[in-house]
C-alpha cells in the first residue's frame, strides 16, 4: 500500500505530536469512516502506537497507521495541508474516489 503525505502536512502533522509529546513509536492513524454527505469521510488523528492488525507506511519519515478497512479505500492517496483565503486544512487526492462532496472531506467510492 503507497499513501503519499506532503512535506507541508508532514510538517504539520509533527506539529500537532509534538504539542500532545507523541513518543517513538507514535504515528499519524490514517482511516476511512462511514459517514460524510458522500457516504465515506477521512480521520486523522496522532496514535501512540499502531494496533495488532494494522498496517504501518512510511511517508517522508512520518510513521502512518492503517486499519484494514481502510487500506482498501487509501492505497493511492496523497495527504496535502493547504491554505487558501477560505482556511487551512489537510486534503486528500484519492484515485479510488468516484464522487465527492463540495467540502473535500467526504467521498464516494
Amino acid at each position: 500500500m503507497q499513501i503519499t503525505v506532503t512535506a507541508n502536512a508532514v510538517t504539520e502533522v509533527q506539529k500537532f505530536m509534538e504539542e500532545q509529546g507523541a513518543t517513538a513509536e507514535a504515528g499519524l492513524r490514517v482511516a476511512v469512516l462511514p459517514g460524510g454527505c458522500s457516504g465515506f469521510q477521512y480521520g486523522l488523528n496522532i496514535e501512540d502506537e499502531a494496533q495488532a492488525d494494522d498496517d504501518i507506511v512510511e511517508s517522508n519519515g512520518l510513521k502512518l497507521f492503517v486499519d484494514p478497512f481502510s487500506g482498501q479505500y487509501l492505497d493511492g492517496v496523497e495527504i496535502d495541508y493547504v491554505t487558501t483565503m477560505m482556511g487551512s486544512g489537510f486534503s486528500f487526492k484519492n484515485p479510488h474516489a468516484t464522487g465527492g462532496c463540495g467540502c473535500g472531506s467526504s467521498f464516494t467510492a
